[in-house]
């Protein structure tokens, strides 16, 4: 019986070593494929909270830091090079108390507000609908202009649109050029309130949708402008009850778009620290991260009833970690670091978005500087680049190429009797023919053997680059801001038509083929 046991235990340690070295074997899907990734799931988010915009991005046309109309120099240069196709402003929350036009005008007339999501500040209105626009043109990206609900009415909303895009003739392009502005922006993406199942007014959905039909029918398309591209409020996560009630009730005529947000948290009450984690910790993030794979094909599931052609996308708005911060935010709310854990969010639930492109055409990180998982953090004059500025930036490669279908078989990342999937992979191919593929090893101790097999893309050469540290608890600081930046990668080599790739741990992949 002694002998037994022993036996059994041997055969389970050899067979929990085989699944962890197991070679992640990654094999191209030869079905027709015609998917491009939008650019836009590369989006970033720039709400009304703590230093995002007053002492992020916006310092003030007065300040001593080089700026353009009050907006940091080294910020619009690090942006532009990230190549942000949208940002989303004015909220989240904040969106559905904020009246826009309380943001226009010559700044010394412009009334306050206390913003009552975050921490009560009070707020001089110098950062408005202008200087967010004005932004935009500057960085190259799409502004994506989230609308009050909330505590707004549809003619508030309807003359917002009125203000941005139209051309003349009405009292609103009137009053645009009165603040001296003579062309319209001509803004596409639109936001129908934010979270109306929380604090954009804890509807019901069946609720909102009605409300929605509302807000919509007077979202103007008419007298030359452009076509507003509409996108619902949409569910926390899990809720497919609000998916399924959107997409029943909202006619497809009158939505271009719903939403999804969902944050890799462990714990609503107890997030976490944001450097000095755990590898239970760290363990548990990545499960709620790599959750996003799920609900991605769950809510797409319920929308291919209603939509089967995939007319109406799905734009995941709010995404990324959120801990609690470790202290020295300087009163800053949600101001947290970005660590290589960070990276490894950035890099799988990208490869995820990439992966349902069919579906997921638009995506906004959150947020883009100093708050939650930014990819900018300043401090008065200084600014970094943070982890997940670098993944990001790697993978704008991806931006409007054309989806490579891919099927994957992954080694298992083992953790107190508990696994996930350890490899996370992504792959497209560009206008001028290049192929790139990322690659997300999560493991916090194993480097991974990956194989690719390269012979329906007809891959010959391979350049690429890494983002790794020595601990998955390192980050970027004033002192040391290029601490982790991406560096050539060449730990691979090809063999009879197979890439094979070894991956350190807690690391960042993205290999370039022609």
């Amino acid at each position: 019986m002694k002998k037994l046991f022993l036996l059994t235990c041997i055969a389970l340690i050899f067979q929990n070593v085989n699944s962890q070295n197991k070679v992640a074997e990654i094999t191209i899907e030869k079905k027709e494929n015609k998917t491009i990734i939008n650019k836009h799931i590369y989006g970033h988010f720039a709400e009304h909270l703590g230093r995002c915009i007053y002492g992020g991005l916006y310092v003030g046309e007065d300040s001593n830091i080089a700026n353009t109309k009050g907006v940091r120099n080294d910020i619009i240069k690090a942006l532009k090079e990230l190549k942000v196709p949208n940002l989303r402003w004015p909220g989240g929350c904040f969106a559905d108390t904020y009246h826009w036009k309380d943001g226009i005008g010559p700044k010394k007339d412009r009334p306050s507000i206390v913003n009552r999501w975050w921490g009560g500040a009070v707020e001089d209105n110098s950062f408005g609908t202008h200087d967010f626009l004005d932004m935009c043109e500057v960085l190259g990206a799409e502004p994506y202009l989230a609308g009050n609900v909330g505590s707004g009415s549809p003619r508030e909303l309807e003359e917002w649109v009125q203000y941005v895009n139209y051309e003349s003739g009405t009292p609103m392009s009137d009053l645009r050029k009165k603040n001296n502005r003579e062309k319209p922006w001509k803004v596409t993406f639109w936001g129908v309130g934010n979270e109306m199942w929380g604090c954009g007014g804890n509807m019901t959905a069946e609720y909102y949708s009605n409300l929605y039909r509302q807000y919509a029918t007077f979202m103007p398309d008419v007298n030359g402008a452009v076509k507003p591209f509409r996108i619902a409020s949409g569910a926390n996560g899990e809720d497919y009850h609000w998916t399924e009630v959107l997409m029943r009730d909202i006619p497809k005529g009158l939505v271009e778009a719903v939403a999804l947000h969902w944050y890799s948290v462990i714990n609503w009450e107890k997030k976490g620290p944001s450097t000095k984690f755990d590898e239970n910790q760290y363990f548990e993030t990545m499960h709620s991260a790599l959750k996003m794979e799920e609900l991605v094909q769950k809510h797409s599931a319920i929308m291919d009833k209603y939509d089967p052609e995939k007319k109406i996308a799905l734009i995941v708005d709010e995404w990324g970690g959120w801990f609690d911060s470790d202290g020295g935010n300087e009163g800053g709310v949600l101001y947290q670091q970005n660590t290589m854990r960070d990276a490894m969010i950035a890099g799988v639930t990208l490869n995820t978005f990439n992966n349902h492109a069919d579906r997921v055409r638009g995506a906004n990180l959150a947020q883009i500087v100093n708050v939650l998982q930014a990819v900018i953090l300043t401090n008065k004059e200084k600014m970094l680049l943070t982890p997940t500025y670098h993944v990001m930036k790697m993978y704008n490669v991806h931006q409007d190429a054309q989806l490579i279908p891919l099927k994957i078989e992954s080694p298992k990342y083992i953790f107190d009797k508990k696994e996930l999937p350890a490899v996370s992979v992504s792959a497209s191919k560009d206008k001028a023919n290049l192929i790139h593929i990322s690659l997300v090893n999560i493991d916090l101790k194993r480097e991974n053997k990956i194989r690719i097999d390269l012979k329906e893309l007809g891959i010959k050469h391979v350049k690429g680059y890494i983002l790794s540290s020595s601990k998955v608890q390192d980050y970027n600081t004033f002192e040391d801001s290029s601490k982790i930046a991406p560096i050539v990668f060449n730990k691979f080599s090809i063999k009879e038509d197979k890439l094979e790739v070894t991956i350190p741990p807690f690391s960042v992949v993205v290999l370039e083929g022609n």
